[in-house]
């Protein structure tokens, strides 16, 4: 009967090589239905081979794990191959992940690792039990256990270096500093992990880091989510450009080696032909040789030539090694993203590091060719125009919700750099979009939803409408659990209400600025620091405490500059800081702290801070009886307000403008919310970039109100409600 079952398996094998997947599991499947008997073992490796190829090739999880299941009773009455209890545990285990059955498949991972326990210690039980504590920490991390799930890749840590595997020690490293960086306990857990990739990873020499593309990705990006959430902006630039550069040079490679395969395949093509004289068939096969070589040399990893036990991706077809970001070998076949989604994600931190600094014409680049990356990869999943997120295959939902949390990602910077630019009618487009998106897809991205109210909140207030703004500033707050993100939208609420000017709505700013001043301290990084301190010293100017307002904002300013990078904050802070200025009658100061802040302003194509400093500059210029500077900056301010008041009547008669800016949350249908939030979850250490929200203060009034903030002298509620912190 041996026989009949290697005659079977190897016309799977055939029909596996054309594709003809159906039939390969009906060859199998006549092993395992037959009425003959076969020895277990047959049985077991049979049933894995259509495990496998069920998760590879179709969306049938119950099928597989049924096959698994059965192949681990029989498993139970054989007391050696260890290897095949091995393969079954781990894709039993990934199969549990894929239906959300997380404690069975603890149940099952632990059961492993004893058995990896009670082995001697050879290489190949080791590599499984990094295998086994890899699968275990994710499941942890799903339950919210982050220090079991930490003390998982510990142990697979400790299993890698007794094997003398660097590069599997830095994947372990690298998942520990990834668990840090969602569940941040305090600083010096993350830096004390953060220190330890960086020395793994000098360890490993030029020539083995580069063999290690998808460790470099890996690491170097959360190096970047670490600097984005203390706010070193200036050292995350230089982990950026290195991971572009890496990019850009790895695309270049993948393009040359389509190049050689297409030669290739018309080499051999022209080879098969019999008639094919000597002298040419001996030139062309040298030639093909070279080619070979050639491919050869750039597929070159460390992992490239051994094959792993398991799909990384269930429900996708198996893509090729070169087309993958590996993070460790077999049998863990680790991969955090797919290429693509990591090559959108580098691009994403170009745009999210360039937008402050003013690199608008990059950041549309950018924008533009990660959308179209993702718009791709989404067809690919079957999501194309009408597809909600109740007609995707479960195991389609957690790699969808990867491409479509990026894709949000991209419109959100859209929306704020075209409302930098004033651009008010492309912003309305992005921010839409935004909104349909979250409309099909709304448990995948219900993170989202207090980012879009945010940015409804942004592009109320750019053009005018501050009740509205700090309504869904105030809805944005209340989405979300994140403090930081809380905090944000409060000072941004505030600002709002500092704009509108009287004194009930001053009262409303300084009851939500207050308790956020009093914890600026207790924030990782400066960036909520930096923005209180923009409000406050904001609403201390409307009370007339010049003094007080200059020292705090002179603080924030300091913040902003050394640490943030953000041009159009700085432009707004020396823009009150001139004002304040001139208001203690310090000429020479205001002329030249207004002057900066025009150039930032002018860099930026920020119309609305350009007209609020040239209006200070003008009452400067008169002021000092200087009516040349005053009448040239008169009629370029008047210019610049006309061009503001054309994009604001074009924003106003759009027929978006009155449902982005209605005071109503978006209202959307769940379905079958549960099934997939826990398909979500499954793959919570790929899905969690932890990115922070990418949109800064927004411009504190357009011009068309301006008046209200500038003119120091006419303010009517100036003693009124006067309040400190």
């Amino acid at each position: 009967m041996e026989a009949v079952a290697e005659g079977l398996w190897g016309l799977a094998d055939y029909a596996e090589k054309k594709g003809e997947i159906g039939k390969a599991v009906k060859c199998l499947e006549a092993i395992c239905q037959s009425h003959a008997s076969f020895l277990p073992i047959v049985e077991v490796k049979t049933r894995l081979r259509i495990s496998t190829l069920l998760l590879k090739h179709s969306h049938n999880v119950n099928q597989a794990k049924s096959h698994l299941e059965r192949s681990q009773l029989l498993l139970k009455q054989i007391p050696s191959c260890f290897d095949l209890k091995f393969r079954t545990f781990s894709l039993l285990s990934q199969c549990y992940h894929l239906v959300g059955a997380i404690p069975p498949q603890k149940q099952t991972l632990l059961k492993a690792l004893d058995l990896t326990a009670s082995l001697p210690p050879e290489v190949s039980v080791r590599l499984w039990a990094c295998n086994f504590n890899s699968q275990l920490a994710n499941a942890l991390i799903i339950e919210g256990d982050y220090n079991s799930a930490i003390s998982a890749l510990e142990s697979g840590f400790v299993s890698a270096s007794q094997l003398c595997y660097p590069e599997l020690q830095m994947f372990f490293a690298t998942s520990v500093l990834h668990v840090h960086l969602m569940q941040w306990y305090d600083d010096n857990s993350v830096q004390s992990a953060l220190r330890r990739c960086d020395d793994l990873w000098e360890s490993l020499g030029p020539d083995r880091r580069e063999q290690g593309l998808g460790l470099l990705f890996y690491n170097e990006l959360l190096h970047i989510f670490y600097q984005l959430r203390v706010c070193d902006y200036k050292n995350a630039n230089q982990h950026v450009d290195k991971l572009d550069a890496v990019m850009k040079a790895d695309s270049h490679k993948m393009r040359e080696a389509q190049r050689l395969t297409n030669e290739l395949n018309a080499l051999n093509q022209s080879l098969s032909r019999p008639d094919l004289p000597n002298r040419e068939r001996s030139l062309l096969s040298s030639k093909q040789a070279q080619i070979q070589d050639r491919l050869s040399s750039m597929n070159n990893t460390n992992w490239s030539t051994e094959q792993p036990l398991e799909p990384a991706y269930f429900g996708n077809t198996k893509r090729p090694w070169q087309d993958k970001l590996v993070l460790a070998p077999p049998p863990i076949d680790g991969e955090w993203l797919p290429k693509s989604a990591v090559y959108a994600l580098v691009d994403l931190m170009v745009v999210i590091f360039g937008r402050p600094r003013g690199l608008f014409k990059e950041c549309a680049k950018r924008i533009q060719s990660g959308m179209r990356a993702i718009q791709v990869e989404l067809a690919k999943l079957g999501i194309t125009d009408g597809v909600r997120e109740v007609d995707l295959q479960h195991s389609a939902i957690w790699m969808a919700g990867v491409y479509l949390m990026l894709l949000m990602q991209f419109l959100e910077n859209k929306v704020a750099v075209e409302l930098t630019r004033s651009e008010f009618v492309e912003a309305q487009e992005a921010l839409v979009q935004m909104k349909e998106w979250f409309i099909r897809f709304p448990t995948i991205l219900q993170a989202c939803e207090s980012i879009i109210e945010m940015l409804r909140g942004q592009y109320a207030h750019s053009v005018g409408c501050y009740s509205e703004a700090a309504f869904h500033y105030i809805e944005a707050a209340k989405l979300t659990g994140s403090k930081s993100m809380q905090a944000m939208c409060q000072v941004y609420a505030a600002v709002s209400y500092i704009c509108i000017g009287d004194a009930e709505s001053s009262s409303q700013a300084l009851d939500l600025i207050g308790p956020i001043y009093r914890m600026k301290d207790s924030f990782v990084g400066v960036r909520e620091q930096a923005s209180v301190l923009f409000a406050y010293g904001l609403l201390l100017m409307r009370q007339d405490e010049y003094e007080e307002a200059r020292a705090r904002l002179a603080k924030g300013l300091q913040i902003a500059h050394n640490s943030m990078g953000n041009l159009q904050l700085i432009a707004q802070y020396l823009t009150i800081l001139g004002h304040l200025a001139l208001a203690l009658h310090d000429t020479v100061q205001a002329r030249e702290i207004l002057r900066s802040s025009l150039t930032l302003a002018k860099k930026l194509y920020d119309i609305p801070t350009q007209i609020w400093v040239l209006s200070v500059l003008t009452g400067l210029y008169k002021g000092l009886g200087e009516i040349g500077n005053e009448m040239e900056n008169e009629e370029y301010r008047k210019k610049k307000l006309d061009d503001l008041q054309t994009k604001l009547a074009d924003a106003h008669s759009s027929i978006h403008h009155i449902e982005l800016i209605d005071k109503v949350r978006i209202e959307v249908q769940q379905f079958h919310e549960l099934d997939i939030k826990r398909a979500m979850e499954s793959q919570s250490m790929r899905v969690n970039f932890d990115i922070p929200e990418s949109v800064g203060l927004s411009t504190p009034m357009p011009a068309s109100s301006s008046s209200r903030l500038l003119d120091l002298d006419n303010l009517d509620n100036r003693r009124r409600g006067k309040r400190k912190i």
